[in-house]
């Protein structure tokens, strides 16, 4: 059977964003499709697509290698997510649906309790599924799928440590959502703007900056999960 390229791209972004694939190295067919256990074709046709979102580089005589972006790079992304995060809020106030609401509330009922009882593990991946619903909720697959973007790629360049006041985090998420629930577009949109902006100071850049901070290229790190073929279905 053959496997979607999509996975194999899935797949290969989640590896660099955790950093099994370390910065400037090279990412070869033979290699990749052997890791995945799939054949090179759709390989090809994944690295097309990372290079098309950032992720990867074509060099001349080292062909496809891990991007390195520069410390400018890596602010514009925050920059950008701050623009868009609140226009996708303010858009999911108009256009938001019952099963939108319903799964939103549902995060922020999680989310607030978790924080209430000091229980962080898993706040970061409820305020990821949070975001990504209210980008869907915004009707339009052209911001989702850029904000999905900015996310992988600022979680590939950033640090990103716990906020100094989860339960004041997450009563803006609800803050958020009574907004988007009542079609209140500026409020959602202020709301976001505000959210957004605190969040960006528990950012740190993982690359050390100037010559010298460059990692060693061809190193590949083991994987913090195994590679399998059902896990690229996912």
């Amino acid at each position: 059977m053959r496997i979607p390229a999509h996975s194999v791209c899935t797949a290969i972004r989640d590896d660099i964003v955790a950093g099994v694939y370390e910065r400037g190295s090279r990412l070869t067919e033979e290699l990749l499709a052997r890791r995945y256990g799939v054949s090179r074709v759709p390989v090809r046709e994944a690295l097309r697509t990372l290079e098309a979102e950032g992720f990867v580089v074509t060099r001349r005589h080292a062909g496809a290698c891990v991007a390195e972006p520069t410390e400018q790079e890596a602010a514009d992304l925050l920059e950008m997510r701050m623009l868009l995060e609140p226009l996708g809020a303010a858009r999911a106030a108009q256009r938001r649906t019952e099963a939108h609401l319903k799964v939103l509330r549902g995060l922020v009922r999680l989310g607030q309790e978790r924080a209430r009882r000091g229980s962080s593990d898993d706040l970061r991946s409820l305020g990821g599924w949070f975001h990504e619903t209210l980008a869907q909720a915004s009707g339009s697959p052209a911001l989702t799928s850029t904000l999905a973007q900015l996310r992988h790629k600022i979680a590939w360049m950033y640090a990103i440590e716990a906020p100094a006041n989860p339960v004041e985090s997450w009563a803006e998420h609800g803050g958020i959502v009574d907004a988007v629930a009542r079609g209140d577009s500026e409020r959602a949109r202020t709301i976001t703007a505000l959210h957004t902006e605190r969040a960006t100071t528990v950012h740190r850049l993982r690359f050390p900056a100037g010559p010298g901070g460059a990692e060693r290229p061809d190193r590949v790190r083991t994987s913090q999960h195994p590679v399998n073929m059902q896990s690229l279905r996912h």
